[in-house]
């Protein structure tokens, strides 16, 4: 084994200084702002001058150079050390900083990827290791890499369930190539953090999770040198290294006090501090960042095409979640880039039929939905993998506030929900997915696709993948006839009409099981001389409106939307949403109005006033009225 080489006293000297350079940055940037949080950065200052000076290994002008070692900054608050690094490095100007949370000016707040050396954003506490730990298995399994990833993260940040569902699965997949540093200042917002100071119980829940754990000064720039490199040394385990800190470290009055979290340092103080601070400096030292070693691979995902059209006939019976579980293993036949994540329930979702095919690019991530979401948002990073992720609909709620953060962050990540709706039958409102819709709909940046039939689902992930943005992908549980031929084109924002005459008295809009309802109405009501145009959206959000509305004028200004959802958020409101300009036309809205029970699938749809009898009725009312 590698022994270790203490660095030289101008090093260490030029680490202590750039410590406190960092420092005076991130109080004269929050002071310009009258904002932000410099008690929080000062802790993690010397944490910061090790990691960037003396331990990364990174091109200081091309951040996001494949071959760099990663950096999430998981306490986000602290965002002010972060840029001030950078700029000691020399990517960010130094003048720059003293816009700090400036309508005009990139450096928010919190971290965003509008920065080049930013891969996810962070701010809400809790959720930068997941992507760390998506980074550091890309790196390890996909790019087969030499760069690390480290993630500085709060104390407070730790109660987080999150960061232990992160911690759990970094272990299970001996991640050697990751490092959690702690930053415990003792110190949260409103008062201490539960454990404070007790470094003994860090080390033993780090230990338990099964990480390789160090504590240390985290004012010690030699015992973080040193515990950064034992942790490169160290095989199959990811490396935490607990550092006792303390909140405002370097500032009189302030340090280690209670109540400055969040608060720039008063004017009337500043000069004072900041000479102080300045006074500590002993050198001019230039402490350059080594180099990463550049055996990372060269990646195009940039067009993903499936390797065949879809092999399916019109009328045959397939449920869309299994289609969506044959497609992605089609799409990993296309390209090597293509990974899958899920969250122990793969043999429901059929992602298990990619695992079959791809067994090195699937992850399973048990049942830790938010950490799922997470790790794949850090395996999309920099573009280097197409990441689907998937469980049931219903428990991506539980990982909301990770989505909310992915679009925050700009990333590419495909989730799927499945067993969507009172159509699952017997198991229960649980599993029923009767909100996701409106949660979807609800995140700028996502693409929302209802297939109902497989041709289509496996044109939704086709697309999906080629898709900026966070796209979701509602999926159903039960079999359903296959409705357009393999060489039917599907474009995001294009809805298809799948029964229309010249006759038509009302424009029926169903998607998934409903679709299947509203054909079985149109042949019901045929029957009697009552003609409908029935229309599948494919994609709720962008939702088709020119179609609609065209629709809408040629049946008399009557629309009908049918949806297994409930009214809130779904379908009809974005149906609503896309006519409201139009006064002509009213909608009626079929959707689930209640918490729903067990039950057969036919008999829920009828329950809740969504099966084709259901939409046979409404139409009879419609024209009647």
């Amino acid at each position: 084994m590698a022994s270790y080489h203490k660095p030289d006293e101008k090093t260490i000297q030029g680490l202590k200084d750039m410590a406190n350079k960092l420092r005076i940055h991130s109080i004269k940037a929050t002071c310009a702002s009258n904002s932000g949080h410099p008690t929080s950065c000062c802790s993690a200052a010397e944490i910061m001058s090790v990691l960037f000076f003396n331990t990364m290994k990174y091109k200081t002008s091309d951040p996001r150079n494949a071959n760099n070692d990663r950096f999430i900054m998981s306490k986000g608050h602290a965002a002010p050390i972060l840029y001030a690094a950078w700029a000691e490095a020399g990517y960010v100007k130094e003048a720059d900083l003293l816009n700090l949370r400036k309508i005009d000016c990139e450096l928010e707040g919190h971290p965003t990827p509008k920065l080049a050396f930013v891969d996810v954003a962070t701010g809400s506490l809790g959720q930068g290791l997941g992507a760390a730990c998506g980074m550091a298995y890309t790196g390890k399994h996909f790019d087969k890499a030499s760069y690390r990833v480290y993630c500085l993260l709060g104390d407070g940040e730790s109660s987080e369930g999150a960061v232990w569902e992160a911690m759990a699965f970094a272990s299970h997949y001996q991640l050697d190539n990751l490092v959690a540093i702690f930053d415990v200042n003792r110190l949260g917002q409103s008062e201490a953090a539960p454990l404070k100071h007790d470094m003994e119980t860090y080390r033993k829940r780090c230990e338990a999770f099964g990480w390789n754990t160090y504590v240390v000064d985290g004012h010690d720039v030699e015992e973080l040198c040193k515990a950064l490199w034992q942790a490169q040394q160290v095989k199959d385990k990811p490396t935490a290294i607990v550092t006792k800190t303390f909140k405002g470290k370097g500032i009189q009055g302030v340090e280690d006090q209670d109540n400055w979290h969040g608060k720039p340092i008063p004017k009337d103080k500043v000069d004072a501090i900041l000479a102080d601070l300045q006074g500590q400096i002993q050198t001019n030292k230039l402490l350059c960042p080594e180099q990463p070693v550049e055996d990372s691979p060269k990646v195009d995902i940039s067009s993903m095409c499936m390797p065949c059209p879809p092999a399916y006939k019109i009328g045959e019976k397939m449920a869309t979640r299994r289609a969506y579980g044959i497609a992605l293993a089609k799409l990993g036949e296309a390209s090597d880039r293509v990974v899958v994540l899920d969250g122990d329930t793969k043999n429901s979702t059929f992602s298990d039929l990619f695992k079959k095919a791809h067994p090195d690019r699937f992850i399973e991530c048990f049942i830790a939905e938010q950490n799922m979401v997470s790790v794949a948002m850090g395996c999309a990073a920099r573009d280097r993998t197409v990441a689907f992720a998937s469980t049931f609909a219903a428990f991506l709620s539980r990982a909301y506030d990770h989505v909310r953060m992915g679009a925050i962050s700009q990333s590419n990540v495909n989730l799927c929900g499945s067993h969507c709706g009172v159509s699952i039958g017997e198991d229960g409102p649980s599993q029923m997915a009767l909100e996701d819709l409106a949660m979807f709909r609800a995140i700028p940046t996502c693409t929302v696709f209802y297939p109902s039939d497989a041709v289509s689902t496996e044109k939704a992930v086709e697309l999906s993948a080629n898709t900026k943005g966070i796209c979701f992908i509602r999926t159903s549980r039960p079999e359903t006839a296959v409705l357009y031929s393999p060489g039917e084109k599907f474009e995001v924002g294009q809805a298809k009409v799948v029964r229309q005459s010249d006759s038509d008295k009302v424009t029926v809009i169903g998607a998934g099981v409903t679709l299947h309802e509203a054909l079985t109405a149109a042949d019901e009501l045929a029957k009697e001389g009552i003609n409908i145009r029935v229309i599948d959206p494919f994609t709720i959000k962008p939702l088709d409106a020119e179609t609609i509305i065209s629709s809408a004028r040629a049946t008399g200004g009557r629309i009908i939307t049918v949806e297994d959802h409930y009214r809130e958020g779904g379908l009809g409101e974005a149906v609503c949403g896309a006519v409201a300009e139009e006064p002509t036309i009213l909608v009626q809205r079929l959707a689930v109005s209640h918490v729903p029970q067990s039950g057969k699938p036919t008999e829920l749809l009828h329950m809740f006033g969504i099966s084709a009898k259901s939409i046979v009725s409404a139409v009879k009312s419609t024209f009647a009225n």
